[in-house]
């Protein structure tokens, strides 16, 4: 597995301890899930704002997001985002279904 340095203030590595602590975690673990989580919100982030500002549709925000049309959709409707669908969504949607 490869290594990266980071360089915490103290407050952020009391803060690391704390929290890595609180799970009965190390830090290492620790430091992995806050990061995959906090990618995790990221990639959604900005693909809600893409997706509010209508720079992509629903598939590209999906994939932005690196969740299923179905997932984007839940998310979509807990951040009240107006559903901007596009015949092409509709069709690839239909296919999909279709294959099941």
């Amino acid at each position: 597995m490869p290594s990266v340095s980071v360089r915490l203030s103290e407050a952020e590595k009391t803060e690391l301890e704390s929290v890595a602590d609180l799970l009965e975690e190390d830090r290492s673990t620790t430091i992995r899930k806050a990061l995959r989580e906090g990618l995790s919100d990221l990639r959604v982030r900005v693909a809600v704002e893409r997706y509010q500002s209508g720079d992509v549709g629903l598939a590209e925000a999906a994939r932005l997001a690196d969740v299923t049309v179905a997932e984007w959709l839940a998310v979509a409707r807990e951040r009240n985002l107006t559903i901007q669908l596009t015949r092409e969504d509709l069709e690839r949607e239909v296919d999909a279904a279709a294959d099941l």
